[in-house]
């Protein structure tokens, strides 16, 4: 069996990562392994990976045969396409000068796609952030101006309450006013006829005696 590339699993669960190591291929998938050679974590956007690009591209050129995983990992950090280079260079397309002129403008343009994916990630992170702020504001408003409005029918009612009460304390003390003065009124009326009344009586007591005095007359003339 030869020698292979692969991963090999880490972390707890629904958050693993991964070691890039070579290993015999009769060794278990997270057995021992002859040397690792990088790190990838597909946990974050994009992936993150930490690759020894010389020690990938001797064991590639040694023979080592990558797992699907680790190939798409070596193209995406240019290991396969640096073997492709050196392919052409023993051919005599080109000399090896050009191949790493080639490369690093290959690394270039990749190292610029991934920033701007980086860029535009944050960018949209940004904007998702700000949605939702906005989207919190707007119902923080919102909520303010119900609890407002709330108090201000609250207050409205509290203050008919008031205007309430006191019309009714008003009503009551017209109603008051009005008895007394319609008690005051009678008395008024009933002065005069108590007045008349005791001076009746008063005629009557003087005019008692008379009589007493005039009865022995009458009845001594009888007699």
């Amino acid at each position: 069996m030869p020698v292979k590339m692969r991963l090999t699993r880490h972390g707890r669960k629904r958050y693993a990562y991964y070691h890039i190591v070579v290993a015999d291929g009769r060794a278990p998938r997270d057995g021992r392994y002859i040397e690792r050679i990088g790190t990838y974590n597909p946990n974050t956007n994009p992936a993150t990976i930490d690759l020894d690009f010389d020690k990938a591209f001797d064991w590639l050129t040694k023979g080592a045969q990558p797992t699907d995983s680790v190939r798409g990992i070596l193209s995406y950090k240019g290991v396969l396409y640096k073997r492709h280079l050196m392919g052409g260079v023993k051919k005599g397309a080109f000399d090896e000068a050009e191949a790493e002129k080639r490369l690093d403008s290959w690394l270039s343009e990749k190292d610029a796609k991934i920033q701007a994916k980086i860029d535009r990630l944050a960018g949209d992170a940004a904007a998702e952030t700000k949605k939702q702020f906005d989207a919190e504001t707007k119902i923080n408003e919102e909520r303010t101006a119900s609890f407002a409005a709330r108090d201000a029918e609250l207050a409205a009612e509290a203050e008919a309450k008031v205007k309430e009460a006191a019309a009714e304390r008003a009503a009551e003390e017209e109603a008051k006013i009005a008895a007394e003065a319609e008690v005051k009124a009678e008395e008024k009326v009933a002065e005069p006829k108590a007045e008349a009344a005791a001076e009746v009586k008063v005629e009557a007591k003087k005019e008692a005696p008379a009589k007493e005095k005039e009865a022995p007359k009458e009845e001594s003339a009888k007699s």
